[in-house]
Formats: structure tokens, sequence, C-alpha cells
């Protein structure tokens, strides 16, 4: 029998097809925890099952719509987080994880501010050279009534919104739970966990041994769904760049929650173009992620939650 997900198609998720079944009664046992926390109870069961009962999970998804998965509690309930993420505005999630140099972070807060005006100013320019290049071109009364329309829309956009939505807690307590934690707990804080096929291995590749579940489990790979995390830590204060996390791993042996450090000054650009498609970050085929934040992640993975 094949264990693996290869010669599975599923129509939703496998852990959408699991929720199915199991989210009302984790969430029943767990009260108060929220959508992300009962998601990923729901997660580690399917981790912890043999390789033929996820093979039966991801064949029973066949079968659902996803209708079904989208009125379902586990897609519409909220989380503690969701304020600060899914709602927040912004593109991407800047979280301050060390509190020890204010003046390090006001400084790095000046230069992302900058960074923002800057690309601002970049984005307005090009948008003007289009306005002019209309001008020049006939128009019709449609194209005119078409134009209006769009100065208005515009007006009403005059506040730009932000690129990150920055998250630094004033509480002290807030921010004990946020000081130093590893790119896997702010993805599993601010980000949903969802379950894949893992990358496809290279022939003569053996597979991860042990087994895990952010690299490859079983053929099974845990990935998460939402707005890009970027981490300020104690290293921050110093180079001023922050860790780029990765939601999920684009090739065979990378790790889902992988991170690689990025300039202040190039964060803006970045997530605009991430956030649009226009680039991934896969480093030509070569594994240049940061491996001992990895090697921190793969071993909180182990885990159980509790």
């Amino acid at each position: 029998m094949d264990n693996g997900p290869e010669s599975v198609t599923p129509a939703v998720s496998v852990l959408s097809q699991l929720c199915l079944d199991r989210y009302p009664i984790v969430k029943a046992s767990h009260p108060g925890e929220g959508r992300r926390r009962w998601k990923l109870r729901v997660a580690d069961e399917f981790w912890a099952s043999s390789p033929d009962a996820k093979t039966q999970v991801a064949q029973g998804a066949q079968r659902i719509i996803s209708e079904t998965v989208a009125g379902s509690d586990f897609s519409k309930d909220r989380d503690p987080y969701d304020d600060l993420s899914t709602d927040a505005q912004g593109l991407g999630i800047l979280l301050r994880t060390d509190y020890s140099d204010e003046g390090a972070w006001t400084d790095f807060c000046a230069k992302l501010d900058e960074a923002q005006r800057q690309l601002l100013s970049d984005f307005g320019a090009e948008n003007s050279e289009e306005a002019g290049a209309n001008e020049r071109s006939p128009q019709t009364d449609g194209d005119v009534e078409m134009l209006e329309e769009e100065e208005e829309e515009d007006d009403d956009d005059d506040e730009a919104s932000p690129v990150f939505a920055i998250i630094n807690p004033p509480s002290p307590a807030s921010r004990e739970i946020l000081t130093s934690i590893s790119n896997l707990t702010a993805l599993r804080l601010l980000n949903d966990v969802d379950i894949r096929a893992a990358p496809v291995r290279p022939q003569g590749t053996k597979p991860m041994k042990p087994p895990n579940r952010l690299v490859d489990h079983s053929g099974w790979q845990e990935i998460y769904t939402g707005k890009t995390v970027w981490i300020y830590d104690k290293k921050s204060n110093t180079d001023q760049c922050v860790r780029l996390v990765s939601q999920k791993a684009d090739m065979y042996g990378t790790a889902t929650a992988d991170s690689w450090r990025a300039r202040v000054s190039h964060i803006c650009e970045l997530q605009v173009n991430l956030a649009s498609g226009a680039m991934a970050i896969d480093f030509g085929g070569l594994d240049r992620w940061d491996y001992t934040e990895r090697v921190r992640n793969l071993e909180e993975a182990l885990q159980p939650i509790r």
C-alpha cells in the first residue's frame, strides 16, 4: 500500500478533513484557547497517527467540498491574535521580540519609516508617468468618466496603508510571552497551521531521518498561511536586520519556519514584492537559510502542543 501523498490529491487540505471531525471535540476540551491553538491540537493528532491513518485522512479529503470548509467553525472562529495579525492593516507583520535597547529600536523604526516613504514616493512617480501617458492618448467620453471615478477613489485612499503591522507590546506580561520566541512559535501565534504534501524528494536523496513535520513526515509537511512574519530580535539591535520567516519549504531538505536576515532598508520593497507574487525567496535552489534557527524550530516541532 502507498502510504505517502503522491497518489492522493485531496479536494481540500488533509487538516481541513480532520478538523471537520475533530475540531469541535478539541474546542470543547480546551475552552478559550482560540482557533489557531485548536487547529494546532488537531494537527498534532495527525502527526501522531500512523502512515496508513494519514493516507486514509487524505483519501477522505477527496470527498469534501470547499464550501463545507468555508462554513465551518475552524474557518470562522476568532483567535486572540486576530486583531494583531489578520485584521491589522499591513501586508506583513513586524514582531518585536527583544526589548533591551530602546534606542536601537527607535533608530530601526526611523529607518523603516524612511524606507516606506521612499517606496511610496517611487510608486507615486510611476503612477505620474502612467497618468502622463494616459493624458497624451485620445480619450472617449467613457474614458473620461472612468478617469474621474478613479480620481475620486484615489482621493478616498490619500492615507496610505502601512506596509507592516507592527507588534510592540507595552505591557511586561505581553513582552514576556514574545521575548526571544522562535520562528515556529511566531507562526503559530500569528498564522494558521495547515498540512500539505512535502516537496518532491530529488532522485537519490534519502528521506529525512528522523522524520520531522517541518520537512517531511510520511510524505507530509506542516505549513502556515497568513501574513508574512518578520522578527526583530536581540541581534537586530546591532545589525538593524530582521528575520524573514518562511511559511513553507520550497525544496526538499529546507523547512517550514526557516529564516534569513534582511536589512531594514530593504524589507518594505521585499514585502510588497512577496505579497504581489512578483518574487519568491528560493536562493536559486540553494539552501542558504539560517541553520541555527532551523535546528531550533525542528526541535520545537517535536514537542507536543500543551
